[in-house]
């Protein structure tokens, strides 16, 4: 008898050993299949590393035999181990190449600035205001009570997001140039939002989109000591937040210009 319950006892151990060890490769075999499920569906990262996905892809087929039948727990996990990080690797291979093609976009725009400067220099004086007039109208700036002010719409960024879309290069240039042309003049980045959501993350979401403006300011040679960041969140609407019109129009990033002599307008 003792033996008996000493051998059940034995048997009843294994069991339980077993099932911990299902639960855990059956867990990271759901972590692979959310990866893999998330690479296979962006098309960035299928155009820039196809053969990583197919690795990925590959992995986890055999993972997934493996746990439907008698396979060992080890098994299961080496291979959804192997999918989790071919899904990895595809992602940051993603990453890479959508910086390098930014970074090339934004080496041909910087040549195209340069040569702007260049001719600009050797405008007479009456050109260069002419040229000067023309380059404020080109930046879309309007005339308010608080000076020069130019707006930044919601399309250049992803919702709930602080990156600037490529989209918003030529922008950003064209009051690089502007910026470069009048070196006394300052300005101020304010980032608005609408009512959606928390106040307080609204804020903060706010604050960081004028900080991206700046900081790819900074990184195309503005000083960043002529710029001033901002965030009001929800506060200060241009339209009512009843539509989705309206909302739109309340998302924004405003760009203070200051005067000739670097004085910017009072803060709201």
């Amino acid at each position: 008898m003792p033996s008996l319950i000493r051998n059940g006892g034995l048997l009843l151990s294994l069991a339980l050993l077993a099932g911990c060890a299902s639960q855990q490769s059956q867990q990271v075999l759901t972590e692979a299949e959310l990866g893999f499920q998330q690479v296979k569906e962006d098309p960035d990262v299928l155009r820039s590393a196809p053969k990583d996905v197919i690795r990925a892809g590959e992995s986890l087929a055999r993972a997934e035999r493996l746990s439907s039948y008698w396979g060992s727990a080890e098994d299961v996990e080496h291979y959804a181990y192997l999918s989790q990080r071919y899904s990895q690797i595809a992602r940051q291979h993603a990453e890479l190449n959508l910086n390098q093609e930014r970074l090339a976009k934004l080496e041909l725009e910087r040549e195209r600035l340069q040569l702007a400067l260049r001719e600009a220099k050797l405008l007479s004086a009456q050109q260069q205001g002419q040229w000067l007039e023309e380059q404020m109208v080109s930046l879309a700036a309007s005339e308010t009570d608080r000076g020069l002010v130019m707006t930044l719409g919601d399309v250049l960024f992803d919702a709930g997001r602080t990156e600037l879309k490529p989209s918003a290069n030529r922008t950003i240039l064209k009051l690089v140039q502007f910026l470069q042309i009048n070196p006394r003049r300052a300005i101020r980045i304010e980032g608005y939002t609408d009512n959606s959501g928390v106040a307080a993350e609204n804020l903060e979401l706010s604050r960081a989109r004028a900080q991206a403006v700046a900081d790819m300011l900074a990184d195309l040679g503005i000083d960043p000591d002529r710029m001033e960041v901002k965030g009001y969140g929800e506060a200060h609407p241009l339209a009512e937040n009843a539509s989705s019109k309206g909302r739109a129009q309340n998302r924004r990033v405003e760009i203070l210009i200051s005067d000739e002599q670097g004085k910017l307008g009072d803060y709201r």
